[in-house]
């Protein structure tokens, strides 16, 4: 299991594109890098936007699709995010687990947020 740090990478099940993950600089090191916890939720804070999404339960997507006559058409991706799930709550930092990842996070569009890359690759 590898912690996420700064700078990793993260993907949306209905985004176009991965995206960097961003971790404020004033928390814990790992391996000298800030490292994340299941707290690190907050929409382009922590967890940018995906460029376009697709998901039909998202409204600007659902009104674009019936502008369009039933014909999907993504929107440009707003995330609204909920805490990470973690797989393994046990490694603690003084604000929360550690993020690792094979961590999930829900967007309220349905989307489920991964780390694709965690960034660091020292198992702890």
């Amino acid at each position: 299991m590898s912690i996420v740090v700064n700078g990793a990478v993260c993907q949306c099940s209905f985004g176009i594109a991965p995206c960097p993950f961003m971790v404020p600089p004033w928390t814990v090191l790992v391996c000298g890098m800030p490292a994340a916890t299941i707290m690190n939720f907050t929409p382009f804070v922590n967890i940018p936007s995906f460029g376009m999404c697709s998901s039909i339960t998202n409204p600007t997507v659902a009104a674009a699709t019936t502008a369009a006559l039933g014909v999907l058409t993504p929107m440009p991706c707003v995330p609204v995010t909920t805490p990470w799930i973690p797989s393994n709550p046990m490694i603690m930092t003084t604000v929360g687990p550690f993020l690792s990842e094979n961590d999930v996070c829900m967007c309220t569009w349905g989307g489920q947020i991964k780390i694709v890359v965690p960034g660091q690759f020292t198992v702890i």
